[in-house]
């Protein structure tokens, strides 16, 4: 079975709901549906097909014949560049989260959205591409290709299907993320030159590049580009400008899409790159990586209390927790790193529920604003009670997924700088303020007995039902998680030459 299909299948599917909304707007939607689950079902078969035991096989990341699975074609040979995918546990579990919270973003947009909903969900579909793409590419000219192509059709959702100052979100987006993709490439360039020097051939292959003999002072410089474009692109203070402004003027699908799988697209490339590529570079760096992480979660966390959109404090409210995923990974121990994967996890699931909240009360109120809101558990208890839930989660509340990912980070940070950690700790103190704020300013209060105001539905329901189950699935038995990521992090442990603490087997 051929690994590029997970790519090539959410591409095509994307062409043929262009095509189909000439038919009508409901046919579009259900072949987004179909293509989604269709990819999923083909990552499953590709995982049936493994031999038994392969799942917990130790990933070592110089060695392919020890991923999951690994696929290589020439491309251009002349410059080393080839067409080369892999996958372990990390991305396995990047991609079934992409996969459902594709699923998610079609069901938010299920009634909102009529204006050329063919080319809509294409756009939705080719993101989707571009981000498994990223997940699945060893090849760094191949990676870097797909993290510009998923960039293209997100910046079109934002400007066609966006609100009112759609154009300006949607190019601040663009030029952050382009500009630091560009000092990525740069970097990758430099890479593949110094492999040049080393060995008299040049290759973009991940697992060539793992060997490269880089000086202190080249492979600072070179870490610096691939640290700056994931670092935007998580987002980390003082990177995060261009995050507030995008979430709050992008549909709903493309919230969920961005909260949920592009920043993580940024931890991602923290952990398979910048690590292993450059582990003392790494090391030297990590002091200042967990001021940032710390300043953004303290920062993000006061921005959201301050605001009253409903969509911009939840943008905010990210910004504070992806902190906790810089904290995690720069720990670079292994309560901090299975932390910053689990709060990639449940952050997804959690914000992607805030935002698919925001997006209802936005298309039946017609504002975002929390000042117009108020007593609207007694119009909708349904939705009321789902905002509460997440809101919890958003907090941290003991049981749900968010608070294991933040407890382990707080607990391995503390074995490197305690007193980074009890400032940390002060983010979890006002995520619970702007949270219950959030709750108390939307559904408390004073109900406005003449408004109509429409309760979620069967469909709502039903997703928002699955989201509280894998939350609170993650919080109560995360160890299916750990035991995916482990081998992996075992094998970042083993490249950067890292004791890792086995607290968690």
């Amino acid at each position: 079975m051929n690994i590029a299909l997970l790519v090539m299948l959410p591409l095509l599917g994307g062409l043929i709901a262009w095509q189909s909304e000439r038919v009508g707007v409901r046919l579009p939607r259900w072949i987004t549906v179909g293509t989604l689950l269709l990819t999923l079902a083909y990552l499953a078969g590709l995982i049936a097909d493994l031999p038994g035991g392969r799942l917990a096989l130790m990933t070592s990341p110089v060695d392919a014949d020890t991923w999951l699975l690994h696929s290589k074609f020439e491309w251009i040979p002349r410059f080393g560049i080839s067409f080369e995918l892999a996958l372990d546990g990390l991305s396995l579990l990047m991609l079934v989260l992409t996969l459902l919270l594709g699923l998610i973003a079609v069901a938010s947009s299920w009634s909102e959205v009529d204006f050329r909903p063919g080319f809509f969900q294409a756009n939705l579909l080719w993101t989707v591409a571009g981000v498994i793409g990223v997940f699945l590419a060893l090849d760094l000219l191949l990676f870097f290709l797909f993290w510009e192509v998923m960039l293209i059709p997100m910046y079109l959702l934002i400007a066609i299907w966006g609100h009112e100052s759609r154009s300006a979100a949607a190019m601040k987006f663009f030029i952050f993320t382009q500009a630091s993709g560009l000092l990525m490439l740069a970097a990758i360039v430099g890479l593949a030159f110094a492999s040049l020097q080393n060995t008299g051939v040049m290759s973009f292959s991940y697992f060539d590049l793992l060997l490269v003999d880089l000086g202190p002072r080249t492979a600072f410089w070179l870490m610096l580009g691939f640290f700056i474009a994931f670092t935007v692109k998580l987002p980390i203070f003082p990177f995060h400008t261009w995050l507030p402004d995008a979430h709050t003027q992008a549909p709903t699908a493309g919230s969920v899409l961005l909260a949920g799988i592009l920043l993580k697209t940024g931890a991602y490339g923290l952990l398979r790159f910048c690590l292993p590529l450059f582990p003392e570079a790494s090391q030297a760096i990590a002091p200042i990586a967990i001021i940032l992480g710390v300043a953004g979660i303290i920062y993000g966390a006061l921005l959201a209390f301050a605001q009253t959109d409903f969509k911009r404090l939840v943008a905010y409210s990210s910004v504070s927790h992806m902190g906790f995923v810089m904290l995690g990974i720069y720990a670079l121990n292994d309560l901090g790193t299975k932390g910053a994967v689990m709060q990639m996890v449940a952050h997804g699931v959690s914000t992607a529920a805030l935002f698919m909240l925001a997006g209802a009360l936005q298309h039946r109120l017609h504002s975002r604003d929390m000042r117009q809101m108020g007593g609207l558990w007694h119009n909708a208890p349904r939705m009321g009670a789902c905002a509460m839930f997440f809101a919890l989660a958003s907090l941290g509340l003991p049981g749900l997924g968010n608070f294991v990912a933040e407890f382990l980070v707080l607990l391995g940070l503390f074995t490197v700088d305690p007193w980074m950690t009890a400032l940390a700790a002060v983010g979890m103190i006002t995520a619970a303020i702007y949270s219950l704020w959030m709750l108390q300013q939307a559904f408390l209060g004073q109900a406005d007995e003449q408004r109509e105001f429409q309760d979620f539905g069967s469909l709502e329901m039903a997703t928002m039902g699955a989201m509280m189950l894998g939350l609170l699935w993650l919080g109560l038995y995360p160890q299916p998680v750990f035991d995916l990521v482990q081998p992996v992090l075992q094998g970042i442990y083993a490249s950067m030459q890292l004791t890792s603490v086995a607290v968690l087997p």
